[in-house]
């Protein structure tokens, strides 16, 4: 095979997070963006030590696990989510697959097995969402063009490119208030041809639209990302978006000014145009106060299941000093804050921490601490040495600096929460080495119709006594499924 070469073959399957493999001859080549059985003509991208990525062309015919037609008019073009003409099961299923072809070899490789080399953990499944649709509390659109000098556009990238921006009017991942919003938005800028950024000019006003919306609450905030290069009256976009007949409400619309080089939404100045910066959101019976750059789960029924089945895994913290690392705003903490001694949740987001200490003093709560910094640095800081560690990290996982400092206090019990299971294999071997065992783990299925997964695992040290891994399985916490071996 040599690059640009053309090819066509069956993707047998799909490995963690969106890598479909494909036998052609003696080689396996990478495809992204495939379902399992769809044959696929691909082009050759690059082939270095032995391994080949390709690009993936056309399917030329349907997988026989699509059994569904798209709920949206830009599937299979938009890169927002891959696999809706999957069965919700079937795609529960494979990402159940997925994440225990990761773990398990971890296990075997540090020796933690059984029998003939079988891997020595409880795996208790994966736990459905309640809603496969409209899940998503947040989400950052972007401004640009669907072809090269094509009409502003605003929506989702097209798969695989960084340029290419579709209109995603009726996306099915968020409420149908955020795309009527959307549609305002896009047609309001459009009507007055304003510019929007290009990236690699750096030259252009529009950027981003960030929407949140509370879905236990309905209170929605709008936030316009734009570039200083050019001054336009948004009060008229104001008005009209107030006007909107929506199920919720807008509580808070803000103009963020970013002149950041860098693709990400960030604020160098933030102009409130109406209302405030927050809104309400409760998850368990806790209310959380949400700011427009705090961390919270974008999926709040969702994580209602994930909570459940960590409050599960974390068992008792009764008197106990609990640390909760990469709080974000400190729902995990006051989640567990009822009966602990005491927990402190670091969180390097000075926003988040924020708003978790207010969370916690309107939910009442007044053993929870939230210090914000690098974990690295404040760990260092911290007297208190935790009994148990709650740990909730990005999706590149724990910094490798951070990780000796977390196994040095040795402590009893952890609980990893992972939204990127790659990273979480990596970390496992070191925590299997630092003589610690995989005691039992699941998935909590957060992304609906797209390649990602939350999973859960709780680890025991093997030199504190009586850690023997229990038998039973967790509890369908609320409407959540769970598919069990």
């Amino acid at each position: 095979m040599k690059k640009g070469e053309v090819y066509e073959g069956i993707i047998e399957k799909v490995d963690f997070p969106n890598k479909g493999r494909i036998q052609t001859g003696e080689e396996q080549v990478t495809v992204k963006n495939g379902i399992p059985g769809q044959k696929v003509r691909f082009a050759v991208q690059k082939k270095r030590k032995g391994k080949v990525q390709g690009r993936l062309l056309e399917v030329t015919e349907k997988s026989p696990l699509e059994t569904r037609e798209p709920v949206c008019s830009s599937f299979p073009a938009c890169g927002g989510c891959m696999y809706q003409t999957m069965s919700y099961e079937s795609q529960l299923e494979m990402k159940e697959r997925q994440i225990r072809e990761l773990l398990e070899p971890v296990l075997i490789k540090g020796g933690q097995t059984v029998g003939e080399g079988k891997p020595d953990y409880i795996w208790e499944g994966i736990h459905g969402s309640p809603e496969e649709f409209g899940y998503r509390n947040k989400m950052e659109f972007s401004f640009g063009d669907e072809y090269k000098d094509g009409p502003l556009s605003l929506g989702l990238h097209k798969k695989g490119s960084t340029y290419d921006v579709l209109n995603t009017d009726d996306c099915k991942l968020v409420h149908k208030d955020m795309t009527d919003i959307l549609v305002c938005v896009r047609d309001y800028f459009r009507e007055r041809n304003v510019s929007y950024y290009h990236k690699m000019q750096h030259t252009g006003y529009l950027r981003h639209l960030v929407l949140r919306r509370g879905v236990t609450t309905g209170e929605i905030l709008v936030h316009l990302v734009t570039t200083s290069q050019e001054e336009h009256d948004l009060e008229p976009l104001k008005e009209m978006l107030l006007a909107l007949p929506l199920e919720g409400r807008i509580v808070g619309i803000m103009h963020i000014i970013n002149d950041s080089l860098s693709d990400v939404v960030k604020s160098d100045e933030t102009r409130i145009l109406y209302g405030k910066d927050w809104f309400y959101e409760t998850l368990l019976g806790l209310k959380f106060r949400i700011s427009t750059f705090s961390f919270f789960q974008p999926k709040s029924l969702a994580a209602e299941v994930l909570y459940s089945v960590f409050r599960y895994y974390i068992e008792d913290t009764e008197g106990l000093e609990v640390f909760d690392l990469y709080s974000g705003t400190g729902t995990i903490a006051q989640l567990l804050a009822p009966v602990a001694k005491e927990v402190i949740g670091v969180e390097i987001v000075e926003d988040a921490v924020a708003a978790a200490r207010e969370n916690a003093v309107l939910n009442g709560l007044e053993n929870c601490r939230f210090l914000a910094g690098d974990v690295l640095k404040i760990l260092d800081e911290v007297e208190e040495k935790p009994d148990v560690i709650v740990l909730d990290p990005p999706r590149e996982g724990i910094h490798p600096k951070a990780l000796p400092k977390i196994l040095s206090y040795g402590v009893d019990r952890i609980v990893y929460v992972s939204c990127k299971a790659t990273s979480l294999a990596r970390d496992l071997e070191s925590f299997l080495a630092a003589g610690y065992r995989l005691e039992k783990a699941c998935c909590v299925d957060q992304f609906c119709e797209t390649v990602w997964v939350e999973t859960v695992c709780l680890l025991s040290n093997r030199k504190c006594a009586g850690n023997e891994p229990k038998p039973e399985l967790a509890p369908d916490p609320g409407d959540g499924r769970l598919l069990q071996d």
